[in-house]
């Protein structure tokens, strides 16, 4: 394992310290609050993570299958119990394109038993943080009421990963953050896959043609990152049929192609300039950090749903500019 290099620190909040903050709520409300928000403390937290995250997957491949810490463990038994009411709730007779009624009768279930869901992956001391999290971990599977799921909801699970971080239930070393990528949030895109099929979830804010995914941009950041150092597999490699799922980039393509229909060209228009006009993984990787935090993370309609304050700290400013943090370039290897 290498140490982190020179890759920032992500900070500690002691468990002591819960009782003192509040709990996340949103807080997005104007196009100055997103501006805002980039100054906060918060921004600057998930700026690091999302640094650290992408940095642990660079030159790795999937399936993932090396040891993981008991933290892991219990979150993919969360994410297994989540897949299992699926099961439990069938979607219901409806004409409707978009939109399964039963979706909010999975929501209900989920916000009727996410003390308990969060009381198994929390044990002990951690304990204290359940109402710390639950915000965020309602947020992250769509909207029950608009039945409807976006790349605002996957940001909403990454905070939540984050605030465990934070915490100091998962450990800021190499071998957890990629596990969390390989192992955690792969099992939440194949949930969130389960639910927008079963459910027929409409896609939220969708850009059509001109947007990079209906639904999800986190995996596209993390493919690439873990294509970056290697030359064998070229961009353009992603035109080709059947694509195996050795990355996360990969995965998401073969997922564009089973739910749209036609040219990808013609339906994917912003992968497909990627692929035919992007020389390498590693420009590839840096541009999607840019995009994200340009249109993810600094779009209204998208953050204005984060349940942000307590952990994620809302009232406190950065001690630094933060403005360029997911748009730096990628610091010193670390991905032995």
């Amino acid at each position: 394992m290498s140490p982190s290099g020179s890759l920032p620190q992500l900070r500690r909040i002691l468990l002591s310290e819960l009782a003192t903050l509040p709990v996340p709520e949103p807080k997005i409300k104007t196009d100055g609050d997103v501006l805002a928000w980039k100054r906060k403390q918060s921004y600057e937290d998930y700026a690091i993570f999302l640094q650290r995250l992408n940095e642990s997957v660079v030159d790795k491949v999937l399936p993932w299958t090396a040891s993981h810490s008991q933290a892991i463990a219990r979150t993919l038994e969360l994410l297994g119990t989540l897949d299992r009411w699926i099961d439990e709730i069938p979607p219901l007779e409806s004409p409707q394109r978009f939109g399964n009624l039963a979706f909010r009768t999975w929501g209900t279930r989920l916000e009727e038993r996410a003390e308990g869901v969060l009381a198994s992956l929390l044990p002990g001391e951690f304990s204290s943080g359940i109402p710390h999290v639950k915000p965020l971990l309602l947020t992250s599977f769509g909207s029950f009421k608009r039945m409807d799921y976006g790349t605002g909801h996957e940001t909403s699970f990454a905070l939540f990963l984050l605030s465990l971080m934070l915490l100091r239930f998962y450990e800021p070393t190499i071998d957890e953050e990629r596990s969390l990528v390989l192992e955690v949030f792969v099992r939440y895109m194949e949930l969130c896959w389960k639910l927008q099929d079963t459910y027929r979830l409409e896609p939220a804010g969708s850009h059509g043609v001109w947007g990079l995914d209906d639904s999800s941009f986190l995996g596209y950041i993390f493919g690439s990152a873990e294509l970056r150092e290697q030359t064998e597999i070229p961009v353009d490699a992603v035109l080709k049929p059947n694509l195996p799922s050795t990355n996360m980039y990969f995965m998401m393509i073969t997922r564009i192609r089973q739910v749209k229909y036609g040219p990808f060209h013609e339906h994917s228009s912003q992968l497909h300039s990627i692929a035919v006009g992007v020389p390498n993984w590693k420009k590839v990787n840096s541009g999607l950090l840019k995009m994200y935090e340009a249109e993810v993370l600094g779009k209204r309609v998208v953050v204005q749903h984060l349940p942000l304050g307590g952990l994620l700290e809302w009232d406190s400013k950065a001690p630094t500019s933060v403005s360029q943090s997911l748009m730096a370039a990628p610091p010193a290897q670390r991905h032995s």
